[in-house]
């Protein structure tokens, strides 16, 4: 066997697509961020990254992972929201970012994520990973476990807040890839970080998130400041069926966290277009088979396949198809054979997975003898006569 890459030009879907996706030119983007990166959940294209691999102080922006913990346990079924945990001397005596819990208290876990995701309160955070694990430690611990597990590559965690304590770091790409995994996987939590304001101890804080309220399709995520991180915001915002995750950190001010963030989210709609160029199960090309009862099987997408793409550069879309060939029999319909490689000008290439249309079974003697004579032939097309 040897890799066959064949590249198919000009696609006649992707000709549509990019017809349809026709429109005045996208413009590149700066950002005086430190480190920043949006991200289209609807395809996965990246549509902007800067510094995104480097390990930063998160602040508060690290408690999305303290959520991502309470929400597993939850659905896990090994928590419940009505369950209550004590609020510890520690967890009173907290600094920053409050929800204003008293010492003693027993309080339910549906009040205390609405501490978190609309008030930013760290004390809410330290009487959650307290109640989960025992101390706030034993919960960081927990916390790096579960973030290899589940792909955060350049994250680090000592505490639930984000707290300042060297060596508590996070990038912007896994904070994109956190945001992605609540808005996916934990959709009836999420709405929390939504919700305008919340009162607690006769005490009504508004949410933290300036971007809520302008119009933006902006539906949560977190703030986050410290005088060493800068000030940040992951925020998740949907138009039209199309979402993206945008994640900034390092920047001055309250205000130009603001301005920032709205600017990055309106060039991402506005700039670039999602589209589907293949339909799961649509067949888009045949691969060849070795000694089977058929020549060659259908490939097909196993899920939708779907672009984002810059407007100016929508008509140069391409893709190409990557399989070991030709496939050597038995195939059962559903096996992954190949890979779409789709690729645009300015993005990254997107692999989607290709898998048999139907099944092909081993060839019988007619198939093996006209294999075998391929295979002569080939070896003596071959300058020195030998087989490739």
């Amino acid at each position: 066997m040897r890799q066959i890459a064949r590249r198919i030009a000009a696609l006649a879907a992707a000709a549509a697509l990019a017809a349809s996706l026709a429109a005045p030119g996208a413009q590149a983007l700066d950002t005086p961020a430190r480190a920043a990166i949006v991200v289209d959940l609807t395809s996965g294209a990246v549509l902007l990254e800067k510094n995104a691999d480097e390990p930063l102080p998160p602040a508060s922006m690290s408690k999305l992972m303290t959520l991502n913990m309470v929400f597993e346990a939850l659905e896990e079924g090994r928590l419940t929201l009505e369950d209550r945990f004590p609020v510890s001397e520690k967890a009173w005596k907290m600094g920053g970012s409050k929800m204003f819990v008293r010492v003693g208290d027993r309080i339910r876990v549906a009040d205390l994520l609405m501490g978190v995701t609309v008030q930013s309160g760290n004390d809410a955070c330290v009487v959650l990973a307290e109640g989960l694990a025992g101390t706030e430690e034993a919960f960081a611990e927990q916390m790096n476990r579960r973030a290899a597990e589940i792909g955060l590559t350049d994250s680090h965690f000592l505490n639930a807040t984000g707290w300042p304590d060297e060596g508590h770091l996070m990038s912007v790409r896994d904070l994109a890839r956190l945001a992605e995994r609540i808005v996916t996987k934990f959709p009836e939590h999420y709405r929390h970080f939504s919700i305008r304001e919340f009162t607690w101890e006769d005490i009504t804080q508004r949410n933290r998130n300036p971007l809520l309220d302008l119009g933006l399709g902006v539906d949560g995520m977190k703030t986050g400041h410290t005088e060493a991180a800068g000030y940040g915001l992951t925020a998740s915002a949907e138009r039209d069926g199309r979402r993206i995750v945008m994640v900034v950190a390092g920047l001055d001010s309250v205000g130009q966290r603001k301005t920032e963030a709205e600017k990055i989210v309106g060039w991402a709609f506005r700039e670039f277009r999602t589209g589907v160029l293949y339909a799961a199960g649509q067949p888009i090309v045949d691969a060849q088979v070795w000694v089977g009862d058929a020549p060659s099987v259908g490939l097909a997408p196993v899920s939708d396949v779907v672009v984002t793409t810059p407007f100016a550069q929508s008509d140069a879309v391409s893709a190409r198809i990557v399989y070991d060939g030709p496939v050597p029999a038995p195939i059962a319909a559903g096996d992954v054979i190949a890979q779409l490689i789709v690729e645009a000008p300015e993005m990254p290439p997107v692999a989607y997975p290709l898998a048999a249309t139907a099944d092909v079974g081993p060839g019988g003697l007619l198939a093996r003898v006209e294999a075998a004579a391929r295979l002569l032939l080939r070896a003596s097309a071959s300058p020195d006569g030998a087989a490739e």
